[in-house]
Parts: C-alpha cells; sequence; structure tokens
C-alpha cells in the first residue's frame, strides 16, 4: 500500500534511537541499531501503516517516553531515558515487559519487534549481507541465476483512470480462495473480474530476503499484531495473497473436521462434491512428496520423535522443479523466482486469465454495492486514487480473514457473527542449542510434522509439531530478549540453533472489529483451554530437544526461561519457570500464520454469518470463498482446504447463476 507522508519529530526520534539502541547497542565490531539505519526502517514501516490512529499512537508514546515521568514509571527513577546507562535502560526495557498491566507489555512488544526485527532482518549498504548476520554465521541472501528465474504466468492491469467495468461476477482478493474461486467461474464460462489490493511481484523482481519479503508481500508490512500485541498477524497481501508466501505445506482437510463442519450445518462438506474439489485443488497444483527433501534441523525431528516413539508423517508440498535442497528452497514464505511454488498465480489466476478473466491490481475494494437486497458489484480505489467500479451479477468476497469482515461491515451487513469467531492457529517455538552445526536457515521449508499430539482432549483439538527454516528475523520474531549481551549470545549460536515450533488448533474465539477509518482491527487473547494446549505442546518440543541432545533449551517467552539438560536444572523446573513468566497477552510470543472463521458459514443467521453455500445471510449473491468461511479452525495448514472451499461454493454459485458444468482445469 502507498505510504503516508509520516515522519517522527527531533524529539520523537531521539527517543527511539534510544530505545533501538538501548535493545541493540551493537559494539564489538556490530553496528549500534541506529548505525543500522533501524530508525528510518521503522520510520517507513510506521509511514506504511494505513491506520492514520495507530501512527498517531506511535508517535505519541515518543513523544512522552524521553519524559521523567514515563521514566519513573518505568522504575528507572526521576532521569530521563536517554540520560540513563545502557544498565538502568535495559532495566527500565524490563520492567514494562514484566509488568502485570497488559498494555505496558503491549508497548514493549510493539518495541521489541520493531527494533529488534528491523535490526536483524535488515541487510547492509550491498543489500545482500550484514555484520549482524556474519555474527550469526548467516551468510547472506541466495543469488538467483537470471537464467532460473521464472517468466511471468499472468499478466495484470494496474488501472490508471477512473474506470467503470462490467462482468457476471467480480471476485475481491486472488489468494487461495479468490484465485481458486475465479478459475472456477471462469471455466464455467462467466465473465470474470479479479480484483487485488496488493500489487504483483514478479518472480524477476522477488529479493529472497527477509526484510524486502515482509515490506513487499504481507499485510502491514509483517508487522500487524493484535490489539494488545500480543500476537503477531502474518498474512499475505499481493497477487496470489497467502499462496505467494504460504510454505507449500498440502495438507487435505482432514475427515473429523470435514464432520464437524458438516455439524454445524454445511451441507455437502463431508460429501463427494467437496472431495472433488479438493481433488481438483490437489491435481492442479501438483501436490507431491517428490520434492519434500528433509533439512538437517528436519532430520532431527524425526530422529527425536523416533526416539520417543512417537508419530511424525512426511509433509507433501504444492512445489516442484524447485532447485534440489539449494539455501534458495528455504525462502519460500518471501515468494519463489523460480516458479516452483504453486501458488495461484501460476495456476488458477493463470487458467482464469486464459479463459477471458481481467486481473486489476492495487485496487482495494471499498464497499459491495448492494441493490434489491442483492450484491450487484463493488466500488474500489487504486494506490493512486483512482475509482474503479465493477458492476456485476455476484460478488466473491475472497479478501481474507481479516479483509473480507471489514469489507462486509463497510457494505453496511449487520450480521452479529461477521468479524467474530476468529481463529489464527497461534504459533510458538522452544529453542534448542546444540553441538553440532545445524545451519537452520537452510533447506526445504518443512519436510517432517510429528502428529502425537494433535488430539489432546478427544475432539481433535491439539498442537502439531514442526520446524521451519530460521532466517535472522524469524529468530528475532521468537527469541527472548534479558539484556543486549545476552541477546548477542543467543544469536552468535544461530548456526547451531534449531526451533521445534508448534501450531495450537485453537478454540479461542478473536474478533475482527472494524476501525473509524475502515482498517480491520484485532483482538485476540489465548483462551485457557488453548494455553494449556500450549503449555503441553512447549514440554512434548523440550522433550524432542532433549532427544536431540540438546546443550541449551529455551522457550519463547518474553523474558527469558531455559535449562541446560543434565547440568543446569531440568524440564520440571522448565514447566515451573514457564508458568511463572505466564502464558497471556505478551508473556508468551505467538504469531498467527493461518486467520480463519471470521465470517463462518452454518445453518442459522443466528450461529454464522453465511449460510451453508458461503452466501452472506443478508445479501444476496454476495458468497465468501476464503478461510474467513470455515466454520472452526482446520487445524492443519489451511492452504488446501482454503482453495477447496473457494472451488466449492464457486462452483454454488455458478449453478445458481445458470454457468455451465465446470470445464477440465487448464494445463
Amino acid at each position: 500500500m502507498p505510504s503516508s507522508a509520516f515522519r517522527f519529530s527531533a524529539r520523537q526520534r531521539a527517543a527511539l534511537t534510544a530505545i533501538c539502541d538501548t535493545f541493540a547497542p551493537g559494539g564489538d565490531g556490530l553496528p549500534s541499531a541506529s548505525e543500522h539505519g533501524v530508525v528510518d526502517a521503522i520510520q517507513e514501516a510506521i509511514a506504511a501503516n494505513p491506520r492514520a490512529a495507530e501512527r498517531r499512537q506511535v508517535a505519541m508514546l515518543m513523544g512522552l517516553w524521553d519524559t521523567r515521568v514515563l521514566t519513573a514509571i518505568g522504575g528507572g527513577g526521576f532521569e530521563r531515558f536517554s540520560r540513563l546507562s545502557q544498565r538502568d535502560r535495559e532495566d527500565v526495557l524490563r520492567s514494562w515487559r514484566d509488568s502485570r498491566a497488559v498494555q505496558r507489555r503491549g508497548v514493549y512488544q510493539a518495541l521489541r519487534r520493531g527494533a529488534l526485527l528491523m535490526y536483524l532482518m535488515k541487510p547492509g549498504p550491498d543489500g545482500r549481507t550484514s555484520p549482524v548476520w556474519e555474527r550469526a554465521g548467516f551468510p547472506g541472501l541466495p543469488e538467483v541465476p537470471a537464467d532460473e528465474v521464472a517468466a511471468p504466468s499472468v499478466h495484470p492491469r494496474v488501472p490508471d483512470r477512473d474506470e467503470r467495468l462490467e462482468c457476471d461476477v467480480v471476485v475481491v482478493g486472488s489468494g487461495a480462495g479468490g484465485g481458486a474461486a475465479a478459475a472456477a467461474l471462469a471455466a464455467a464460462g462467466l465473465d470474470v473480474v479479479v480484483l487485488e489490493a496488493g500489487e504483483y511481484v514478479p518472480e524477476g523482481d522477488l529479493v529472497p530476503g527477509e526484510y524486502e519479503g515482509y515490506g513487499r508481500l504481507y499485510l502491514n508490512g509483517g508487522a500487524m499484531a493484535s490489539d494488545d500485541a500480543g500476537t503477531g498477524i502474518l498474512a499475505g497481501a499481493t497477487l496470489g495473497g497467502g499462496t505467494t508466501v504460504n510454505y507449500t505445506t498440502a495438507y487435505r482437510t482432514p475427515d473429523h473436521v470435514r464432520e464437524e463442519w458438516a455439524r454445524a450445518g454445511v451441507r455437502g462438506i463431508d460429501g463427494d462434491d467437496y472431495e472433488r474439489s479438493m481433488d481438483s485443488v490437489f491435481e492442479r497444483l501438483g501436490v507431491n512428496d517428490e520434492h519434500t527433501w528433509p533439512s538437517r534441523r528436519d532430520e532431527l525431528l524425526q530422529e527425536a520423535a523416533q526416539q520417543l516413539g512417537w508419530s511424525s508423517i512426511r509433509v507433501k508440498r504444492n512445489a516442484h522443479g524447485c532447485p534440489r535442497g539449494g539455501e534458495a528452497c528455504a525462502t519460500c514464505g518471501f515468494g519463489c523466482p523460480y516458479g516452483g511454488k504453486q501458488s495461484t498465480a501460476r495456476t488458477w489466476l493463470a487458467d482464469a486469465e486464459q479463459r477471458g478473466a481481467r486481473i486489476l491490481v492495487r485496487a482495494r475494494a471499498q464497499k459491495v454495492i448492494v441493490e434489491g437486497g442483492a450484491a450487484r458489484g463493488v466500488e474500489a480505489i487504486t494506490w493512486e486514487g483512482h475509482t474503479v467500479t465493477v458492476r456485476s451479477r455476484a460478488v466473491v468476497s475472497a479478501a481474507g480473514a481479516l479483509h473480507t469482515p471489514a469489507l462486509l461491515r463497510r457494505s453496511e451487513l449487520s450480521n452479529d457473527h461477521i468479524g467474530k469467531h476468529l481463529h489464527v492457529q497461534p504459533a510458538t517455538v522452544v529453542w534448542g542449542v546444540l553441538d553440532q552445526e545445524v545451519r537452520p536457515w537452510e533447506g526445504v521449508m518443512q519436510a517432517i510434522h510429528v502428529d502425537q499430539f494433535t488430539d489432546l482432549d478427544g475432539r481433535g483439538y491439539g498442537v502439531r509439531h514442526q520446524t521451519a527454516p530460521v532466517h535472522p528475523g524469524f529468530f528475532g520474531s521468537w527469541a527472548p530478549w534479558d539484556g543486549a549481551r545476552q541477546y548477542q549470545t543467543l544469536l552468535e549460536g544461530l548456526a547451531h540453533t534449531t526451533a521445534v515450533g508448534f501450531t495450537v488448533r485453537d478454540q479461542t474465539d478473536g474478533q475482527v472489529k472494524v476501525g473509524r477509518d475502515g482498517e480491520p482491527v484485532v483482538r485476540y487473547h489465548l483462551s485457557d483451554t488453548d494455553q494449556r494446549h500450549a503449555r503441553r505442546g512447549m514440554e512434548a518440543a523440550a522433550e524432542m530437544l532433549e532427544a536431540m541432545g540438546a546443550q541449551r533449551i529455551f522457550s519463547s517467552h518474553a523474558r527469558y526461561v531455559g535449562y541446560s539438560p543434565g547440568r543446569d536444572g531440568d524440564r520440571a523446573r522448565f514447566m515451573r519457570e514457564m508458568d511463572a513468566a505466564g502464558w497471556g497477552p505478551g508473556q508468551l510470543q505467538l504469531n498467527g500464520f493461518h486467520l480463519l472463521s471470521s465470517c463462518r458459514m452454518g445453518a442459522s443467521p443466528e450461529t454464522s454469518a453465511c449460510n451453508p453455500d458461503g452466501e452472506t445471510w443478508e445479501v444476496r449473491d454476495l458468497v465468501v470463498c476464503d478461510g474467513s468461511a470455515f466454520p472452526t479452525a482446520s487445524g492443519v495448514n489451511p492452504n488446501m482446504s482454503i482453495q477447496a472451499v473457494g472451488r466449492f461454493n464457486a462452483q454454488k454459485l455458478a449453478d445458481r447463476l445458470g454457468a455451465r458444468t465446470l470445464t477440465a482445469p487448464v494445463t
């Protein structure tokens, strides 16, 4: 999205500089945060935040931070923060981190993420290396040979003037649900227009690294979080949406989940029609396990599970033609320059375009045009301020679990369940430092999952353990900060560090509210049940790390909690100390990767936002075809399931519009 004209005042900038340099003061050959350009990077990120209210909040905090009053609140006495010693400034930050007040912990988390993620992600002047990376042993960004870069598969257009278009169906969003729905509708002979709020980044323009990847391909530059800052929120915001940045992990919708959705009133979801929809997705995307090459971190995970007698599986992926085991394979979260990842931009959107669909990018849907109780088009605005009006017979909303409810609210739909029941399948990590070099940034995204604890309550709710490539920023997302020296020590051990993470199939009912500016605001606070499941996930992760021979194990709590097996503490003490550190917002560091259920389907408007066909209860011909339509969390990476649901609901819409039966997919 375009940036605002936001700039820090001299006083605000000085306060932010003092904060960043407290988190990362540099020295011993390392630059300080401010010397590394972190303050400018944070300013750019805040300028790109679409919420003016949040920009004002940051500016106000920075304006107050270096006052005697705020320093005193943090236990720093009656001196300005910037005039304190490094040790005393660290004490002030730790007081915010450990506060009983959720709001103060939220401020700490926002400051920590801003300072340390930028410090760890940002390359140096050459754009490919960094002295911070060199200290961690990270080799820098991989070079992708020009002759191996994939050719563009679609040809979207950026509107350069006010426009008025007509079609049968306008699809809002181009990710898993929108891409699959667009292809299904076009294959049924319907005239389709796809509106994507993000931009199209061709494979040749992709930079396989965190700093540019998050900034160009993720919602709010990857910096979005719940309103209490307790849960980071990651979602794709580019052509192809989440499928452009997804880890390529491919699961069918579990049978017990489909049965649960059927009991919620979604007709046919447990039957042959949905099965055929899922089959079509797996066939078109070429899902396979032939390109699932276990990295060293995956081998360690599998060996530990086998040693403990726990169940593990080899993961299937929607990728093929990618280079064998090279470093670039570990950068799928920032797009695939090789075209090996089968995103919607390489599959469904290409199919739809071949059948005449028009794809517009940098065009954000503002509201659905409703006439006579039915959806009859969409009004959108481009980054440059042009108005695009698309008149249609029906509208598909596939803007994701945050922006679909926001679009419906801006369109004056009032059903109580719009925006409620948000699931994020939160993830966290336990870290292990080994004697051997792991080089955790190498290898495919995920090859092995441990599914021993996916059913902790007899109803299919629990945790799924996995590993992932650990780039410096990924490490910074979860690694605890207990002072600059301690943090540098952890970073210097990165080459010997592995992550055993897990996702929770959450029962927490989060919420997507819509601010006065029309932007989504996330409220999410892990329920007691999900906290218990997360606790069990942490314990099991530590047990696997012990089986790997980890010399040091530590959690992803905000404050450092760790032990050295057989030398300094044990797993029982580890659990007690994690309990003392807390499981609430700002205490356990969480990230939500899979955003679902905020406009769920169901049997009645008293329990759901959409009917069993994905059509909103209030407006005819307005159909939700993304993860927000899920009645509950899927418990697995939902990429394939969202595509299957998008295709499933789109087929029913095509039937209602009188279109012919779906033809075979374009290959």
